[in-house]
């Protein structure tokens, strides 16, 4: 078991005095047999009313609402985590899945189906292209060799670029420019795993690395990566940010869909346009009970 303390501070600095709309937090961590939460701090200044709620895929999201008018809106989280998937590499896969291609079960599947089907948007001779040259029909290879090997191929061809701007790079637009942040990359393997068809889906959250080499350049940060379905293992996951599976160093705070659903904090304001945003956040190991 590993513990790690999050810090996540947000600041935004209006033009004017604002009246803030409703805002939506997803900071808290999904807890599960894999991670445990063992404290929790949210502190928001101007004072807000929070309401918690579990959305459509389980993760936990706060709504912050507002009375009194302000300049500025600071929002700090700090929280301790127990995480225990120390050894991602331990799992089975169902029999009838082991080899690639294998179809889903009809009663899996009916579940499944929405994280098989594109969002439209990536489906571009540029994406197929690329595809063929990761597996062509014919060729025999382990179902999760497979996944193995469109991770480290993602990695391999992209530049890791931090990007501060919202949204995500159109699939197209990462393979052209060779380059984006983690969301792009992991946007980029969700849509070629649809491709192969898998269930895939985005993951956003924080990772801890304290190593100078990692390519994200920091010992904390927000970051973003995939999960596949694999029948006999469940949800596993891979960052072709840094090419390897999903372990200890990757603390999940929301899954969808689609990478635009989760957001760390949306909302908005009345009154005068304009706005800066200074976000850190800081991920530290801490010593064991």
């Amino acid at each position: 078991m590993k513990r790690y303390k999050i810090v996540h501070k947000t600041q935004y600095d209006f033009s004017g005095s604002v009246q803030l709309q409703p805002h939506t937090l997803r900071l808290r961590p999904r807890e599960g047999h894999e991670l445990r939460m063992e404290s929790s701090k949210l502190v928001i200044s101007p004072s807000a009313t929070l309401r918690w709620h579990r959305d459509v895929e389980g993760n936990s999201v706060a709504t912050a609402s507002f009375t009194e008018s302000t300049q500025s809106l600071a929002i700090q989280s700090e929280i301790i985590i127990q995480q225990y998937d120390q050894t991602p590499h331990d799992f089975l896969v169902s029999d009838y899945a082991v080899d690639y291609p294998f179809q889903y079960n009809d009663e899996d599947k009916e579940l499944l189906l929405p994280y098989m089907q594109s969002s439209g948007t990536e489906e571009t001779s540029l994406l197929a292209n690329w595809i063929i040259g990761i597996w062509q029909p014919g060729e025999k290879i382990q179902t999760f060799a497979l996944l193995l090997r469109l991770n480290q191929r993602i990695y391999q061809a992209l530049t890791y670029r931090r990007r501060e701007e919202e949204g995500v790079q159109s699939v197209e637009q990462t393979l052209s420019l060779k380059s984006g942040s983690c969301r792009d990359s992991a946007f980029l393997f969700i849509a070629a795993a649809r491709q192969f068809g898998f269930a895939a889906r985005f993951v956003s959250g924080y990772i801890y690395s304290d190593s100078t080499t990692n390519p994200l350049g920091q010992s904390g940060s927000t970051h973003a990566w995939a999960e596949v379905f694999l029948p006999g293992a469940g949800w596993k996951g891979f960052d072709p940010t840094i090419g390897s599976l999903v372990g200890a160093e990757h603390i999940t705070v929301a899954v969808a869909r689609l990478p635009e659903s989760v957001p760390p904090i949306s909302g908005s304001f009345n009154g005068p346009p304009g706005a800066n945003m200074m976000v850190n956040v800081w991920v530290t190991e801490l010593a064991g009970h």
